[in-house]
């Protein structure tokens, strides 16, 4: 692990550096398979699963035997694991409702606000070194109460041409419309053009690995959107002397073993915590099945010590992670304080996989920075703001005026025309319109 003793703020960018990739050579495969995807539909869908998950799938849809038999295989114990989470995701997202917004900006003119669903999603859920049922709740959950229409989920087959039983049960529960066996950038294509199997969507939700990353970027060119921008996952912790050491120790491992290219950072004002820090994480490190994963990710990590919370909070913001914990007496700092954070946990019994799993906030957060100017997943990311506005005879005499002279100072006769022909008609007490 690497130890860090008071760097200067000159060094901040380099000391924090994300594990990036060059993606010029995806792009090419990525550009290469979406041409190929937007022109032969599920003839290249079959062709790039049997290239990249090695099996052949004749019907790309998951069917309801399927999905039956995914519901009796799933164990008492993990369905009822599975709805507690689903309940308080469900929550959550249920009090991020907003009612309807209106005002009379002036006598006479009517505006208002109201949020409408986003009628076509598509849910994209990695099935690799972890089959990830939990966020199928974290996006299927909230995709239904926004009122989404159609909700299609993608996901890749084993070598068997199945899906993970868990996945199926959480889509089944969480009222998924359509569930695809397609991963991989062929997915994304898929829902970005539309196919005979795969129905095209409006955005694209959900994380992946980085040809999945990049496939997403690409869809927006084609007028698709998507939730963010996304990469490794990471974590920070701010802790002093008031943190149990096993605990940080446990949280940055569960980040870690995501993959090698996980990113988790102490932040400490304490010396003495960072080093017991250290021998924990060798303990715990040696106990876990993925291990190898996070031995890798963990000796890239860093352990930042500084001399006190001013700093630490300026370089906490400067960073922007994806998971936040705050484990320091002066926890109030750091909550009121911090501007740049995907999820913040606080306190020592609140660990990073609460949130993953089941204590209802969202885990679909931004990485890499994004912290800065994107916001995770939650209702709003399936809705959006339709403006709405009436204006009667007085509204328009009211406002009429002010808009004739600023089109006109633009340039714009037709828009003041649209105003004029209206205020001439009041004018004359023309009774052209009731």
């Amino acid at each position: 692990m690497n130890k860090i003793y008071n760097p200067t703020p000159e060094t901040w960018s380099t000391i924090l550096e994300r594990p990036t990739k060059t993606i010029d050579d995806i792009e090419l495969t990525v550009k290469e398979i979406f041409k190929e995807v937007q022109k032969k539909g599920d003839e290249a869908i079959s062709k790039y699963t049997s290239l990249f998950d090695g099996v052949t799938i004749d019907n790309q849809k998951v069917s309801e035997t399927e999905i039956n038999e995914a519901i009796a295989a799933v164990s008492p114990e993990l369905k009822e694991a599975i709805l507690l989470a689903k309940n308080n995701i469900t929550k959550f997202h249920t009090a991020q409702k907003t009612s309807r917004v209106e005002v009379e900006t002036i006598e006479g003119v009517n505006c208002w606000q109201e949020k409408r669903p986003i009628q076509k999603v598509g849910l994209y859920i990695p099935g690799g070194t972890a089959p990830l049922f939990s966020t199928v709740l974290m996006l299927a959950v909230p995709a239904n109460i926004a009122g989404c229409s159609e909700i299609i989920l993608c996901t890749p087959p084993d070598k068997k041409g199945n899906i993970n039983p868990a996945i199926l049960y959480a889509a089944n529960l969480c009222g998924v419309t359509k569930i695809l066996k397609v991963g991989g950038i062929q997915a994304i294509a898929g829902m970005t053009f539309g196919t005979e199997s795969i129905p095209k969507v409006y955005k694209i939700f959900g994380p992946g690995n980085q040809f999945v990353t990049v496939a997403k970027q690409l869809a927006t060119q084609y007028g698709v959107a998507i939730d963010m921008p996304a990469g490794p996952s990471e974590l920070l912790i701010v802790a002093d002397d008031s943190a149990v050491p096993a605990f940080v120790a446990s949280d940055l491992l569960s980040q870690a073993e995501h993959g090698a290219d996980s990113q988790v950072i102490l932040v400490s004002t304490s010396k003495e915590l960072m080093d017991e820090v250290e021998n924990e994480i060798q303990i715990q490190l040696e106990a876990l099945p993925r291990k190898d994963l996070a031995e890798k990710a963990i000796a890239n990590s860093k352990l930042i010590f500084v001399e006190n919370d001013t700093i630490a909070l300026a370089l906490i913001n400067e960073y922007g992670p994806e998971h936040f914990i705050i484990c320091m007496e002066s926890e109030a700092y750091y909550t009121d304080g911090v501007h740049n954070a995907g999820s913040v946990f606080i306190g020592n019994f609140t660990p990073e996989s609460a949130g993953d799993y089941a204590s209802g906030t969202n885990h679909t957060l931004p990485t890499n920075g994004y912290a800065k100017n994107y916001s995770g997943v939650n209702l709003d990311s399936f809705t959006k703001a339709m403006t709405f506005q009436k204006i009667s005879k007085k509204g328009i005499q009211n406002i009429g005026r002010a808009v004739e002279i600023m089109a006109e100072a633009e340039g714009l006769q037709a828009h003041k025309n649209a105003v004029s022909l209206r205020l001439k008609m009041i004018e004359e007490n023309l009774e052209i319109i009731k």
